[in-house]
């Protein structure tokens, strides 16, 4: 438990200097029953209650748990940024396994339920970069009111891309995302969408002529009665980086696939602008990567921690609880014991034992 301690201790206080409880030992609690399941500063406070015995093995804890209040005041005070920053460092090890030609998938998901009255359900968001094969979240960025572009931009620029594709939907397909992959040393895979019309009017240009068949690719998956053919193709951008003033273009990735679902068959054809020129096989893996940040991230966070029902609304509470989450399926996920990732969340709770196993997983990574 020190790692997290150590790591918690350089995060900005910003209460008054006569704060009662140690402010990484608070943190150290609501993480912890976040990863056991707790979803608000309330049931964070129980959760500490009922687990004091636990928690006094390696806390002081010298004003004994903190009410939910107090989880309240520091989570809308304390700087979601710093407290991602500080458990990058708790998994700095594991973030240490990166290899070069790794996808890292930029998305945002929004926080609907940490919103007033007559608010959009994207006024909140949260940004994550997210390393597809390891299953890990490297940075997450609040998003306020349309900021998504702009945070995804501040999350690259908080990791190491030289050697790795970072992949984004069309909103990113921009020069502003591109400069910024391109400074890192990273390369890139956009999806290419009207917002980009021009650029796309050219990208389905390059498609119309004849197609050397060793630039072309094709997948099939049959499963639970469903049927999914892919198949990829790339062309050579020439001279369009330049024209369109989009640097470090070099290719154009395009994707049709269909799906055939109890006799019902239907089709897409999807466009990908990239920064060099993949096989097919490499650009069909990198966009199946790419869903990955929807299905173990997004998906998982509301199905196992509830988030789309999470109410924290005030100040920076949202961002802080929502980094909380995050971090306690990056942790979960380093168990490798065979049980679904729902059932290991609810044992940690249950299981005093277990919970330190998944704990002092992260010491020894």
């Amino acid at each position: 438990m020190q790692i997290f301690l150590s790591a918690f201790e350089d995060v900005p206080d910003q209460r008054a200097s006569n704060a009662r409880h140690d402010l990484a030992e608070l943190l150290v609690i609501a993480f912890v029953s976040v990863l056991c399941g707790a979803s608000s500063c309330a049931e964070m406070a129980a959760f500490g209650r009922a687990k004091e015995h636990i928690f006094r093995d390696f806390l002081k804890l010298k004003h004994a748990i903190p009410s939910h209040d107090t989880f309240s005041d520091v989570f809308r005070m304390i700087d979601p940024k710093a407290l991602d920053a500080a458990f990058g460092k708790v998994l700095a090890n594991v973030a240490a396994l990166l290899k070069d030609g790794d996808v890292i998938a930029i998305d945002g998901k929004a926080l609907r339920g940490a919103r007033d009255a007559g608010e959009s359900a994207r006024t909140r968001m949260m940004v994550s970069a997210y390393a597809a094969r390891l299953r890990l979240t490297l940075a997450s960025v609040p998003a306020d009111r349309g900021s998504e572009l702009e945070a995804a931009i501040e999350a690259l620029g908080l990791i190491a891309l030289k050697g790795k594709v970072v992949t984004a939907d069309a909103l990113h397909c921009n020069r502003r995302t591109v400069e910024a992959i391109n400074a890192g040393g990273g390369d890139w895979c956009l999806a290419l969408k009207g917002n980009q019309e021009s650029l796309l009017s050219d990208a389905r240009g390059c498609f119309s002529g004849v197609i050397d068949p060793r630039q072309q690719a094709t997948t099939e998956e049959k499963n639970h009665g469903r049927k999914e053919v892919r198949k990829a193709t790339i062309v050579s951008a020439k001279a369009l980086g330049e024209y369109h003033e989009f640097p470090g273009l070099k290719a154009f990735g395009r994707i049709d696939a269909s799906r055939e679902v109890d006799g019902k068959v239907t089709s897409e054809t999807r466009y990908f602008a990239l920064s060099w020129l993949p096989t097919p096989d490499i650009l069909l893996a990198t966009v199946r990567d790419h869903w990955l940040i929807e299905n173990a991230l997004h998906w998982q966070l509301d199905v196992s921690f509830r988030e789309d029902a999470a109410r924290n609304r005030k100040d920076n509470a949202p961002g802080n609880i929502a980094v909380l989450r995050r971090r306690a399926l990056d942790v979960v996920r380093q168990d490798k014991s065979k049980s679904s990732l729902s059932i290991k969340l609810k044992r940690a709770g249950w299981d005093d034992a277990f919970l330190h196993s998944i704990l002092s997983n992260i010491a020894e990574a």
